[in-house]
């Protein structure tokens, strides 16, 4: 008869404040020949925050190699149900011989690092490298990956929240999210003093003065608040926005005059250099478009019972030859006509600064909508879905990724019943109310292109690479990049070849997934990988979208918006039909009311505020990032980023406005908030 098989087991409870529980939990070995019975792991002792619980295991039958830990929670009456997050599990084996078990002996590790409920019911462990499909040896490993996958979705189910965008979990509650998936953002001390107070004043602004008398309570502070409301009327600080506010990814170069812009080369020459024509500024690549046709023929939100107004314009600029891209021409409304006439900085300084101010607040739509929501939370979610239903979490990409999208769905379930519902900001407050979000998602969506959202491919296409002030442009890539060389590494690590990506159906399945929830097929998005450099590029938008992008469109808002003229949430009369017939007064009564102003800055005071429990991007609190080739990996990438850091500090020493949303030590590694 051979010997039996004995194991030290030690269970330890990761060291959170409340990590702890008063359940019991039962612990079995399954082996590559047998499995154990249930054992109690905490009879004789308690699971306590950062405690270790030590259990002898027996195996009466044959058990072979150990390939997986069971485990599961139970409540115990007269306590109450608490979740338990669980560390990790080592395995030691021994034989009745060894009496006491040598220290010296290797533990086979089982990584937990989660939370565990009764709900849960048996909850089970594996050990060993991360590996892909077709490394499992162990026909058990193999049905463990497909378990877990069939349960993750089962619970991980697709919803439609607009007819044409990106899909979300169809989950109804926080509570349904789970203690996984679910963060607490503690936000600093916000200072909503100054900002409260106006709910009753439903009225316009009687004058700039007064706008002042709030600004000098809200803004003083804010360096680049102070530094927009000195600025916000020069033409050369609105090409400046373009390139470095808080939607930097919609002005691009243009070789041909729009067919429905009623603009003429005579028209625009005062504006251009002398000698030149618009011809040859277009030739030369001088010439730079604004288009805002997502918003054409959409109408206005009601707001404090007014109606407001869209408009969709477009707008020529041009790159002057002291490196400025300054506005030429504004058109408010897409389809040319006498009543809809192309505004030129010759006109009155009032209808200028009119027509300046309805592109910022096209612009406003744009990009609380599309360049913020769509771009870095729905493709957060949208990524996050699609990894939990089919990459299991022994498979390298689920790790890689879920660090920075792990937090996507909570924060988007809260987006939508709060800021998206009925009574929020974007219903109470906002010039594209909740009957025309659908439409601008959805058409959003439908035009989207993947090379858009790969910084290197949407700078060049956008040409705003090379411009001499595009402070986004020089950061982005150069995140990018080091974004790209970190993914790249970690995919060599485990995909041999191409031929490994090919073959790896739970991969495959992922960017099925992603395709079949997410953008059209004219989208441009891999139908299927190919190749490692195809994966290498995909992962790194994603993780992009979800941390550096998103740092940029967010953090970002509030500074230009304080002084609401320069990015009006709203419009409370419609674009004007003729020049000529506007004042300053007038212009004020065109913006939205007070209280709606103050409420769409208490929300953007609010989501501009990082936690104070803040990941700096590529920093990681999950063990299989600390050891050997990952952790090696993670310190390069860390180590690039500092002094891409330290780069864009020693630049903006030198800059009036710097630029610093995207220092490394300031983006977040997810969307959090």
């Amino acid at each position: 008869m051979g010997s039996c098989q004995e194991f030290e087991v030690t269970v330890h409870t990761s060291p959170g404040a409340t990590c702890g529980t008063y359940g019991r939990l039962y612990l079995s070995l399954i082996g590559s020949q047998g499995q154990t019975p249930p054992v109690t792991v905490n009879d004789k002792h308690h699971l306590l925050a950062g405690s270790t619980c030590l259990v002898l295991v027996r195996a009466d039958g044959l058990l072979g190699q150990v390939v997986l830990v069971r485990l599961r929670l139970e409540a115990q009456i007269g306590f109450p149900n608490v979740d338990w997050h669980c560390n990790r599990v080592e395995v030691r084996q021994r034989t009745i011989a060894q009496r006491p078990m040598s220290e010296d002996s290797e533990p086979q590790v089982f990584l937990c690092d989660k939370w565990l409920r009764t709900s849960d019911g048996d909850v089970e462990l594996r050990s060993g490298k991360l590996c892909l499909l077709a490394e499992e040896t162990e026909e058990q490993l193999k049905q463990h990956r497909l378990s877990q996958l069939q349960r993750q979705r089962e619970l991980i189910r697709w919803r439609l929240f607009v007819e044409g965008a990106p899909q979300c979990v169809d989950l109804k509650s926080l509570a349904e999210l789970g203690p996984n998936f679910s963060y607490t953002h503690q936000s600093p001390a916000i200072n909503m003093h100054y900002l409260r107070g106006f709910a009753g004043r439903a009225e316009p602004w009687t004058s700039y003065s007064e706008m002042e008398t709030v600004f000098a309570h809200t803004g003083h502070q804010n360096s680049v608040a102070r530094f927009v409301k000195a600025h916000w009327k020069e033409d050369w600080y609105f090409g400046y926005q373009c390139l470095n506010g808080c939607n930097p990814l919609l002005l691009r170069r243009t070789h041909i005059i729009p067919p429905n812009l009623a603009v003429t080369s005579h028209m625009l020459r005062p504006f251009l250099p002398a000698g030149s024509s618009l011809e040859e500024e277009l030739q030369n690549g001088r010439i730079y478009l604004l288009d805002y046709k997502l918003l054409d023929g959409l109408e206005g939100n009601r707001i404090n019972g007014k109606q407001t107004y869209l408009s969709a314009p477009v707008c020529l600029l041009h790159l002057n030859r002291q490196g400025q891209v300054v506005p030429i021409a504004i058109q408010l409304q897409q389809t040319p006509g006498p009543q809809n006439p192309v505004f030129l900085p010759s006109d009155s300084s009032c209808d200028w600064l009119l027509a300046k101010i309805w592109v910022h607040s096209a612009d406003f739509q744009g990009h609380q909508l599309v360049s913020h929501y769509l771009r870095t939370h729905m493709m957060a979610e949208l990524c996050c879905v699609a990894t939990l239903r089919q990459f299991p979490e022994h498979h390298p990409l689920h790790q890689l990724l879920m660090p920075h999208i792990r937090t996507s769905m909570q924060i988007n379930l809260q987006a939508r019943a709060s800021l998206l519902a009925v009574n929020g900001v974007f219903d109470q407050a906002v010039g594209s109310g909740l009957k025309t979000i659908p439409e601008i998602l959805r058409r959003a969506s439908a035009t989207i292109q993947y090379r858009s959202m790969c910084v290197p491919d949407d700078l060049s296409d956008r040409a705003v690479d090379n411009l001499p002030h595009s402070f986004y442009a020089q950061d982005a890539l150069r995140v990018w990049e080091a974004l790209h060389r970190f993914v790249l590494g970690w995919v060599h690590l485990f995909y041999r070849g191409d031929e490994d990506v090919q073959n790896d159906s739970e991969l495959q399945n992922w960017i099925t997934d992603i395709n079949t929830h997410g953008f059209t097929q004219n989208s441009g998005f891999p139908q299927r990988f190919q190749t490692k450099a195809e994966v290498s590029q995909c992962l790194t938008m994603f993780i992009y979208s979800c941390s550096a992008l998103h740092a940029a469109v967010n953090f970002s808002q509030l500074d230009f918006a304080l002084w609401m003229p320069n990015c009006p949430p709203s419009m409370l009369r419609p674009p004007p039909q003729v020049k000529g017939a506007v004042t300053d007064q007038d212009i004020l009564s065109y913006l939205p009311d007070i209280n709606s102003t103050q409420r769409v800055l208490m929300t953007l005071k609010m989501l501009s505020q990082p936690g104070v429990d803040f990941i700096p991007l590529c920093h990681y609190r999950e063990a299989i990032f600390r050891a050997g080739a990952h952790r090696r990996l993670v310190e390069e990438v860390q180590a690039e980023l500092k002094a891409i850091n330290d780069d864009i500090t020693e630049r903006n020493r030198h800059l009036e406005l710097p630029y610093t949303y995207l220092s490394p030590s300031g983006i977040e590694n997810s969307v959090a908030i």
